[in-house]
């Protein structure tokens, strides 16, 4: 499940629930009706009512909505002179009378639209001192449940004896948080929900940009590191009420969580699992580590050693890399066993083959790894390049040079070799790392990032690279855009699509990889033959594998096309048609024309000549790899400058798509962006510049006291 979080595993148990919402939920700033947020919690709490959750509805808003209506009233029925006079707060028990009534009517008007029946239920704190009361209170909401009625609570403000909250120690509750715990206690529910207008808990005001959301709550951990900003804008309560009532209500038992009543879908996702808000559970203690390891702290970590990495000379950096070669191969067979024991585990699971061939870690993959990281590591010293110098003026030299980027994020799937490029990449740029790989590789990754952050010196820090080993953890990271600079995904479609979707931070990568071979009439055929069948069939679960095959018109009447087919089906490729090729030939229809098949399949489609071609491609390709075989040099070059991919080819397999075969030592990825990198990423795409002047003591006034030249220079 999308960001399941292991902790919130008991909400499968759950069927009774308590959601508390707050004032500041219930009313805009100007203290009228939040109708829209009211009406979205109504609709999420049907959905829970059809799954057969009993929902019971604890409701602030009342005093506040009154108060707002009668100063309006107040306002209206007042002569100038009168508003020239000090006014009197008004009476909060009027306030809370006017305001339950409007605020129990909305609630009916909302649910009546929804074709939910609601209940109202006013309490007072003596209430819950007579022992008949409050079992005639379970009863009558065991009662209203049953019937699928929506039991609504609310305080009576408006008749309650009570003092000022916390000023009465006899009290029973203070305000609608503790009566929620309450309630939640008395009414045996399995879950209470407080709804705030923040995400959660931070361990500081939620404004201050260096506050953490705090995912789940450990009184040992958190009680002493949070800072309480200012109470509620409009309530009794704040976060210090719903803490305390959420700490009474764990420790009796009852799980609590507080989340934003202004999130779409949160009650939702809270009982699908997914890590929201900030969970208070009596076992809390035991789930997570009191030293856990924040995602931030990495980020920072990471960060830092980055910064003293940079600081090292370009031999010390080549030596780290060296030493990384030499490790991984001293511990192949250390690697092989975690490997061999993720793709068991794999195969047992049922997963399909192509995801299981580029999980496979064998002794020539480690080698040629080794021997990259080599490659890379004798590649010219790519920081602080100077790639253009300007004389501004005489004795003002102006250089552009070239600088990391910073903190990377890389996240990937079932590829563990993934992890040794990238992290050699980011050490020879001098990048700080964070890597989120598959839990089907979970073995497979520990082992390497344990190899090679022991070959990391203590003068740069093994933090230099961290491993994030939950995937709970990634809306967070996610969340980093002052820490982290880029991120790159590196899996399926999904997979990019969500985190592009999901962040500020930049993205580099691409979603697809549907590749296309075009042969043309003049093409020499023998050698089209060669090319076709090793971009399908080289490794067909790389993105750089053929996809689609285009075939000009001519070479169907001359029966290449049958025979290319012939070939393919020898080698175990299923071919699907596209509307032209699979009327003519007598083939499956292609279920889509922008498919990635990753795998042995692929799409044959007729075309009438290399316009037609670069039409196709440009329409239903994904901008990553696209060759033409032809004879005709001029066709060859209409499609190189036409097709707008990020690698094109003539006369040679896409396959040849790949860091290290274009002499980049390894990739990050292949990008399909058009800022920044594009094509398969190397070193260079993990850099950007930055500027060094160099003066002898020039000043600008007002541009009197300098005679420009800009001059180039050659660097």
């Amino acid at each position: 499940m999308e960001n399941a979080d292991p902790c919130r595993d008991f909400v499968k148990d759950v069927k009774r629930i308590v959601i508390k919402v707050g004032t500041a939920v219930v009313t805009r700033q100007d203290g009228r009706l939040a109708v829209g947020k009211l009406g979205a919690l109504c609709e999420q709490i049907k959905e829970l009512n059809i799954l057969g959750y009993e929902v019971i509805l604890v409701s602030s808003g009342a005093v506040g909505l009154g108060r707002q209506r009668l100063r309006y009233r107040k306002l209206i029925h007042s002569s100038f002179a009168d508003l020239q006079k000090p006014q009197v707060e008004l009476d909060g028990k009027a306030c809370a009378a006017v305001g339950q009534s409007s605020l129990m009517a909305t609630y009916d008007d909302l649910f009546s639209q929804l074709d939910v029946t609601s209940a109202q239920l006013l309490v007072t704190d003596n209430d819950f001192r007579d022992r008949d009361f409050r079992k005639q209170l379970s009863e009558t909401v065991k009662s209203l449940l049953s019937l699928k009625v929506i039991p609504i609570f609310n305080e009576n403000d408006a008749v309650s004896t009570r003092k000022a909250p916390y000023e009465d120690s006899s009290g029973i509750f203070w305000d609608n948080d503790s009566l929620s715990a309450l309630l939640a206690l008395e009414l045996k529910a399995d879950l209470l929900i407080l709804l705030s207008d923040v995400d959660g808990l931070y361990n500081g005001p939620p404004s201050d940009p260096q506050s953490k959301l705090i995912h789940t709550y450990i009184k040992e951990k958190h009680q002493n590191e949070i800072t309480f900003g200012d109470k509620s804008r409009v309530g009794r309560g704040g976060m210090t009420a719903k803490v305390t009532a959420s700490v009474h209500a764990a420790d009796a038992g009852i799980p609590v969580i507080i989340t934003s009543g202004n999130t779409a879908e949160n009650l939702t996702k809270i009982l699908q699992g997914q890590r929201i808000g900030t969970l208070f559970h009596k076992d809390a203690a035991k789930w997570v580590p009191l030293k856990e390891v924040d995602v931030r702290e990495m980020a920072v970590a990471a960060r830092d050693c980055s910064r003293r990495l940079q600081a090292a000379s370009s031999e010390e950096r080549k030596h780290i890399l060296l030493n990384i070669a030499d490790a991984l191969e001293s511990h192949q067979k250390e690697i092989r066993i975690e490997n061999e024991a993720d793709v068991a585990a794999a195969q047992e699971a049922g997963y399909e083959k192509s995801l299981v061939a580029r999980l496979a870690l064998k002794n020539e993959k480690i080698t040629g790894l080794a021997n990259n990281i080599r490659i890379i590591a004798n590649m010219e010293d790519p920081i602080g390049r100077v790639l253009k110098r300007t004389e501004l003026a005489e004795g003002l030299i102006l250089e552009k040079t070239s600088s990391p980027l910073g903190v990377l994020l890389i996240v990937f799937e079932s590829r563990p070799d993934a992890l040794v490029q990238i992290a050699s990449l980011a050490i020879r740029s001098g990048n700080g790392l964070l890597l989120k790989g598959g839990k089907e590789a979970k073995r497979s990754n520990a082992i390497l990032h344990k190899v090679i952050t022991e070959a990391i010196p203590d003068t740069v820090g093994s933090k230099l690279i961290g491993l994030v080993t939950s995937r709970a953890e990634i809306p967070e990271l996610l969340k980093l855009d002052d820490v982290i600079d880029l991120v790159i995904p590196r899996g399926s479609n999904k997979l990019v699509s969500d985190i592009k979707s999901s962040t500020k931070i930049p993205v580099l990568g691409h979603a697809d990889g549907i590749c296309h071979v075009y042969v043309d009439k003049s093409a020499n055929l023998e050698m089209a033959k060669q090319i076709v069948l090793d971009a399908k069939t080289d490794y067909p679960a790389g993105c750089n594998a053929m996809e689609t095959l285009l075939v000009h018109k001519d070479l169907v009447e001359k029966g290449w096309i049958n025979n290319i087919i012939v070939d393919l089906r020898t080698e175990g490729v299923t071919i699907y048609g596209g509307p032209k090729a699979s009327s003519l030939l007598a083939i499956p229809l292609a279920r889509s024309l922008h498919h990635e098949y990753c795998s042995l399949a692929c799409t044959v489609e007729i075309v009438d000549d290399v316009y037609a071609a670069i039409g196709h491609i440009n329409l239903y390709g994904s901008a990553h790899t696209d060759s033409i075989i032809t004879e005709d040099h001029e066709v060859a070059d209409v499609f190189l400058r036409q097709v707008d991919s990020a690698a094109v080819f003539h006369n040679a397999s896409t396959r040849f798509s790949d860091g290290a075969r274009f002499g980049l030592g390894a990739e990050v990825g292949i990008s399909t962006s058009r800022i920044h990198a594009r094509g398969p990423v190397g070193v260079d795409g993990l850099l950007t510049t930055r500027w060094i002047l160099k003066g002898s003591g020039q000043v600008v006034d007002g541009d009197k006291a300098v005679s420009y030249t800009h001059k180039d220079i050659t660097p």
